[in-house]
């Protein structure tokens, strides 16, 4: 798809924008489409190095160009789009090394927001994850039934951000999280990664649960650590 302008069809399973994408002429806003194309280069819909042509979004959402050149100065700003003389705007790739960094950084703040979460939180907070990270993950796991396995982790992701109640943090995160989706997606398929994984959350969740801030903030960031570790031995069929 690199080099080629791609006609990002709208899709069922997508956000709606203005009442429906591509909707009623001028009605999609900013936000609104800004928060539509950052979903589908998260989940790879629109590949790395493919060309976002202001022509076909207009079109698509209905909007005047000069709506998507707004857009795309945001999604810029962002990192998740590079400008590129005589070629216009491509969905930026994501340099390995620069990937190991962004999970370092990732430890630190989840890590924080862990522990900032179990202190702000009850905790019978966490009493719906220690159900779900059991046999419901379990079962994910066995089945390889990987897209309900993250909807799970997300969920539990979104929880820690609220109850963590530090919006720097949370956005920090936010743009850490748009630009490492795609990899953690190609993580948890990898060998024995889902089922480590799944034990680290427990560890995470089993401390918070018990009001340890400090030991569940040293869980995910082990958790992270061991993510970014197994990156590094199976990089090569990862990016």
């Amino acid at each position: 798809m690199s080099g080629r302008v791609v006609a990002l069809k709208a899709k069922a399973r997508g956000r709606k924008t203005g009442g429906s994408e591509g909707g009623g002429r001028g009605k999609a806003s900013v936000a609104d489409i800004v928060q539509a194309l950052r979903e589908r280069i998260a989940r790879q819909d629109i590949a790395p190095g493919a060309k976002l042509g202001e022509q076909e979004l207009a079109a698509e959402f209905g909007v005047p160009r000069t709506r998507i050149r707004e857009v795309l100065g945001i999604l810029e700003n962002r990192g998740l789009i590079d400008r590129i003389p005589n070629r216009g705007a491509v969905v930026s790739r994501l340099e390995l090394e620069h990937v190991f960094h962004l999970y370092e950084v990732r430890a630190v703040l989840e890590g924080l927001c862990v522990r900032l979460a179990t202190e702000n939180a009850p905790p019978e907070t966490w009493d719906e994850f220690v159900e779900l990270f059991g046999e419901p993950m379990d079962k994910y796991v066995r089945e390889r039934d990987f897209d309900s396995f993250i909807v799970v982790y997300e969920r539990f992701r979104r929880r820690i951000i609220e109850w963590a109640r530090n919006p720097v943090a949370a956005r920090m995160l936010d743009s850490i999280y748009e630009k490492t989706n795609v990899v953690i997606r190609r993580i948890v398929i990898l060998p024995g990664r889902a089922q480590e994984g799944l034990g680290e959350h427990r560890a995470v969740v089993a401390a918070m649960r018990a009001g340890d801030g400090e030991a569940a903030e040293r869980a995910k960031r082990k958790n992270l650590y061991n993510a970014k570790e197994t990156l590094r031995r199976f990089q090569k069929y990862v990016i």
